[in-house]
């Protein structure tokens, strides 16, 4: 995982190799996959390339096919599918060693006036300031020391913002420049870190315990209002569903003040590997 925000910044800086064609570089790590959420915010950094730059991006679909190799650049293919008048659709595909190991969509579309409403924001969370460092909380629950956990985090500040441990306070480790692109590629890469482990909650599991294999499936993230990545932004999970040896998690992303900015849907392996027999059906 990138060592600060800086080197996450640089890991979302892609090199152009050709016309629509990029190498994503890999941070330092102890991981022996590639988090998802490295090749979330590296795909769509990607397709943001290709894309005029008063178009945003309101919508994401990916699918992880292959564990990403650590030590080995990925490479990404933009394809310029569509340039209508209001929208933009483009399809990525990251690969290494010459194999698909992620698909994504992404849809842009240029600012315009329209109907609003949201749902409220939670109003029964702990206050980012009061909350504590979730490094510290799984330090206590995986056994794992917090400066492990520290070190595979150190580009984002996250912390615990209720008891259940569905709710998180999440934002970047430090100023961005502004530029809207790099910040929703920083939420693509944040959304991914803690929303398996919505799935595990009710089986009073948390992601780091051995006797579970977890890995990212897919990955959709729909943007709905301006935001920052570098103020704090409330993530609300939930997970209506597990089931052969899938979660399913939802989640939901608030700035401080209250405004609903995004919406995350994902569905990961949570395969269990060392669990006692009365914890599975």
């Amino acid at each position: 995982m990138p060592e600060s925000l800086e080197d996450l910044v640089e890991l979302l800086d892609l090199e152009m190799i050709d016309v629509d064609l990029f190498r994503g570089r890999q941070p330092q790590t102890s991981m022996q996959r590639v988090f998802g959420g490295q090749v979330l915010g590296q795909a769509l950094a990607a397709a943001s390339r290709t894309v005029e730059p008063e178009r945003v991006v309101h919508s994401l679909h990916g699918y992880f096919l292959r564990a990403g190799d650590t030590s080995v650049p990925i490479v990404y293919r933009a394809e310029p599918t569509r340039d209508g008048g209001s929208f933009s659709s483009r399809r990525v595909v990251a690969s290494q060693n010459g194999k698909p190991i992620f698909y994504m969509s992404a849809s842009f579309q240029r600012p315009e006036p329209g109907l609003d409403h949201q749902d409220p924001m939670p109003d029964d969370v702990v206050p980012p300031e009061e909350a504590p460092r979730l490094a510290t909380v799984l330090e206590a629950r995986s056994g794992r020391a917090a400066a492990e956990w520290d070190r595979e985090w150190s580009a984002l500040d996250v912390r615990l913002a209720g008891v259940t441990g569905r709710q998180f306070w999440i934002r970047a480790a430090g100023k961005l420049p502004d530029d809207p692109a790099l910040h929703a590629c920083v939420l693509a890469y944040a959304s991914d870190l803690t929303l398996l482990g919505a799935s595990l909650l009710p089986h009073g599991i948390v992601i780091g315990d051995r006797r579970i294999q977890p890995a990212s499936l897919d990955h959709a993230l729909w943007f709905h209002r301006p935001f920052r990545a570098d103020e704090w932004l409330l993530y609300d999970q939930s997970s209506p569903s597990a089931s052969g040896a899938r979660g399913f998690a939802t989640g939901r992303l608030y700035t401080e003040p209250g405004s609903l900015i995004a919406s995350v849907a994902q569905e990961g392996l949570i395969r269990p590997i060392g669990l006692d027999a009365d914890l599975l059906p």
